[in-house]
């Protein structure tokens, strides 16, 4: 019964998206599976865009979604932002990317630097992943150790040291313990051995295992709110027992904000109180540009300054290219202190609705998050770290993802997602009632 009213979803959605389909077939003559990009395939096949507008975006079939993924948390403020188009285009008429530097890197940084608790420097690169990898190396140079320690399920980018233990099939992990594991074929064992894996919110495993690994551990990289966990964010008391170890055990800590930082003008460690010694960066700060950085202390960041050799060098063409730069001020400038506690807000009635519905319905749901972002797990445990995610009915998820295109609403395949600036509570109130059709069509 529930394999044809999945089946049913899917047809339903194939029917109503022939063109992408045509477009997907092509796509996968010359790029495998048909795309660039790992989470912007799923099943039967994506669609393709036409347009966006505002909390919007259109397919080429015509099709209209309201937009609960924004680009993986990047569109903040919605779709085609008239301030930041315009900055956009102005700047490309006098120029896309020079060799030189332009003014505009100087106003971002100068933003970054007096909004984040933690920023004294700043530098700019192309992605999150390229923010993390360097923060790590920084981390490497700057204490002489080689290890690092990550959350067990945390996904950091997608480099060699912390494409490790993030999506870890529940058999593969130790029944007690957490456990590194590599997560590709033919990744060097020393990857492995050089991380340290450690389980989200428990404070006892995680001071016995940084103590035992004190004399290695360059570092521990990690989300305040965890993303692949649907959002969860970290216990106030196990942040500042990670700040007071690290501290203590000449370790640095780094926040992974790359999707975080919307939850405030200084991102969740402004919110927590907690502030870590350096931070990372993406999405948000570009304003829909490619775009990653760096900041913290400034003796960790003079690790760069090549002005008498750096200890540690950083390239790349496109870095802190004005046309990122003039997106990411153009956004910023629009999040002040106001828009931030109204988003907030509209994300706990989301919440509180949602679990509302699942209530109604009898069926056994948990929904995490914080201030704009959320997720959802069918599952009657509460959601603590990544054992607890994966105990879940993740087979559901899809489901109520596909269920969900078919109602015209977008959202990630892990049913997580998040608000913008635009987001009203009648954009809340499309989704839940949405959520509960599709719920009665699966029970």
């Amino acid at each position: 019964m529930d394999r044809g009213k999945r089946t049913s979803e899917i047809e339903k959605y194939a029917a109503s998206t022939p063109l992408s389909k045509k477009l997907q077939s092509e796509a996968e003559k010359y790029l495998p599976g048909g795309s660039s990009r790992g989470t912007a395939y799923f099943a039967p096949y994506p669609f393709f865009v036409e347009r966006t507008d505002g909390h919007h975006i259109t397919d080429v079939d015509g099709n209209r979604y309201l937009d609960f993924m924004l680009n993986a948390t990047t569109y903040v403020l919605g779709h085609a932002n008239e301030q930041v188009v315009g900055a956009v285009q102005k700047q490309a008429s006098n120029g896309i990317s020079y060799s030189t530097p332009h003014e505009s890197q100087v106003q971002l940084a100068k933003m970054l630097c007096e909004r984040v608790p933690s920023v004294e420097k700043v530098r700019f690169t192309n992605s999150g992943t390229e923010g993390t990898l360097n923060a790590i190396r920084a981390a490497r140079a700057y204490t002489g150790k080689h290890k690092i320690a990550k959350i067990e399920g945390g996904y950091h980018g997608n480099h060699e040291y912390v494409s490790v233990s993030v999506y870890t099939p529940l058999d593969k992990l130790d029944p007690v313990e957490p456990t590194a594991v590599a997560e590709w074929p033919g990744q060097p064992p020393s990857v492995v051995e050089d991380v340290i894996a450690l389980h989200y919110n428990d404070i006892e495993s995680t001071e016995r295992i940084l103590r035992e690994h004190a004399d290695d551990v360059s570092c521990v990289i990690m989300e305040p709110v965890l993303s692949n966990f649907g959002y969860l964010p970290a216990e106030k008391k196990y942040l500042q027992k990670m700040r007071d170890l690290t501290n203590e055990l000449g370790m640095v800590l780094i926040f992974d904000e790359v999707q975080s930082f919307r939850l405030a003008s200084g991102g969740a460690q402004e919110h927590f109180g907690v502030i870590p010694d350096m931070t990372t960066f993406g999405k948000v700060i570009g304003g829909g540009m490619p775009v990653g950085a760096w900041g913290g202390r400034t003796d960790l960041m003079d690790l760069f300054d090549p002005t008498e050799g750096p200890i540690v060098s950083h390239a790349g063409t496109f870095n802190a290219n004005p046309m990122t730069m003039v997106a990411g001020l153009a956004t910023l400038a629009q999040m002040t202190p106001e828009v931030y506690e109204r988003m907030n807000a509209l994300g706990d009635v989301l919440r509180a609705k949602l679990r509302a519905v699942f209530d109604e319905l009898d069926v056994e749901a948990q929904v995490t998050g914080i201030g704009s972002l959320f997720g959802i797990h069918f599952t009657g445990e509460e959601i603590t770290n990544y054992r607890s995610v994966l105990r879940g009915d993740q087979a559901m998820q899809k489901k109520l993802f596909t269920g969900l295109l078919n109602e015209g609403i977008l959202m990630q395949t892990k049913a997580a997602g998040c608000l913008s600036a635009l987001t009203t509570e009648a954009e809340v109130d499309e989704l839940v009632d949405a959520t509960r059709r599709v719920m009665l069509r699966l029970r």
